[in-house]
C-alpha cells in the first residue's frame, strides 16, 4: 500500500475484560504468547525464536533467530496503562495503541497511519491482528499456561474447489476452530497479493489448512497433502531431488516460511517446509 496526495489512515479495535494497566502489560511484556505462531505469521517463519517488545521509548519491537532478530519497529511512546506508540522499522508506518477503561475492562484502539507517498511492506498488521489474537488471549490469560505453545511438525493441507464454505463447514459440523475469522464471502474468494486467502484450524498443536482446488487437480485422487517440517530445508530439497524426486514446486520463501512440494512415487503431494527452533523433533 502507499499513500497518494495524503496520508492513509487504518485503525481497530477490541475490548477487553481487564483494566488498562494490565491490558498494557499484556500488549507488551506478553506479545510472544499472544502472536500466534504458524506457517505466515513472520517476516522469517523458519527461523523465528520469539517476538519481543522493549520497554521504553526507544525500545525495539524484534523478531528474534537464533543468532540475530530483526527489528520490526522503534518505540516513540510510552505510557503505560495508556498509550503506546512505534515507527516501524520495515516501511514508512506509524503505529498508535491507546488503551481505554470501558465497561468492566478497557478498550484497546490500533491506528496506523502512512504519510502520503509512503509504502506499507507489513507495517499495519498490527490493526488486523490485535482484535483477533490479543483480544481471545486476554480472555484465557488467567487460566491459560504462560509458555509458548508451538506448532507440531506434522500439519495437514487439504484442498477443496469451495474452500470458503468448506472451512465454514468444518467450523459448523466438527467445532473446528481458527486463530482467525473464517472468510464470510462466497467462492471463490478474491485472490490476494499472496494468493488464495489463508484459512487455518488449529487442532491441538497441530494444523489444518484448507487450500483452493485448482483446475489442474481436479482429476487427482488425493486432495490431502500432509506438511512436514524439517531441520534442514535446502538439505532434505537437495536430497530429494537426488533421488528423481518429482518437484512440484521448488524451493523458495514467498511468504517467509521456505517450504516445497514433491510428488511420491504413487503421485502423494507432500510439502515440506523449514522446522524452527522452537519446533521441537
Amino acid at each position: 500500500m502507499s499513500g497518494s496526495g495524503q496520508d492513509t489512515m487504518v485503525s481497530s479495535e477490541v475490548e477487553v475484560a481487564v483494566d488498562p494497566d494490565t491490558a498494557f502489560a499484556a500488549f507488551t511484556e506478553e506479545l510472544d504468547l499472544w502472536w500466534v505462531r504458524g506457517p505466515i505469521n513472520h517476516f522469517a517463519g523458519g527461523r523465528a525464536l520469539a517476538m519481543r517488545c522493549e520497554p521504553g521509548v526507544g525500545g525495539r519491537l524484534l523478531e528474534v533467530y537464533e543468532d540475530d532478530a530483526l527489528e520490526l519497529g522503534r518505540i516513540t511512546a510510552w505510557e503505560p496503562g495508556k498509550r503506546l506508540a512505534w515507527r516501524s522499522s520495515l516501511d514508512d508506518v506509524n503505529i498508535d495503541v491507546s488503551f481505554a477503561p470501558a465497561g468492566v475492562g478497557c478498550l484497546v484502539r490500533v491506528e496506523a497511519s502512512i504519510p502520503a507517498g509512503g509504502q506499507d511492506r507489513g507495517g499495519t498488521a498490527w490493526v488486523r491482528v490485535t482484535p483477533k489474537w490479543f483480544g481471545p488471549w486476554c480472555a484465557r490469560r488467567d487460566s491459560a499456561p504462560h509458555e509458548v505453545r508451538d506448532l507440531a511438525r506434522l500439519a495437514l493441507g487439504v484442498s477443496y474447489a469451495r474452500p470458503a464454505a468448506a472451512a465454514r463447514w468444518l467450523a459448523s459440523a466438527f467445532g473446528f476452530t481458527s486463530p482467525d475469522p473464517l472468510p464470510d464471502g462466497n467462492d471463490p474468494l478474491p485472490e490476494t497479493g499472496h494468493g488464495h486467502p489463508w484459512i487455518e484450524f488449529r487442532l491441538g498443536n497441530s494444523s489444518l489448512m484448507i487450500f483452493k482446488l485448482e483446475a489442474k487437480e481436479k482429476g487427482r485422487q488425493a486432495v490431502h497433502t500432509p506438511w512436514v517440517y524439517v531441520d534442514d530445508i535446502d538439505a532434505h530439497y537437495q536430497r530429494a531431488r537426488a533421488t528423481g524426486t518429482t518437484i512440484v514446486t521448488e524451493l523458495a520463501s514467498p511468504w517467509g516460511l521456505p517450504f516445497y512440494v514433491a510428488d511420491d512415487l504413487e503421485g502423494n503431494r507432500w510439502t515440506f517446509a523449514q522446522a524452527r527452533p522452537t519446533m521441537r523433533s
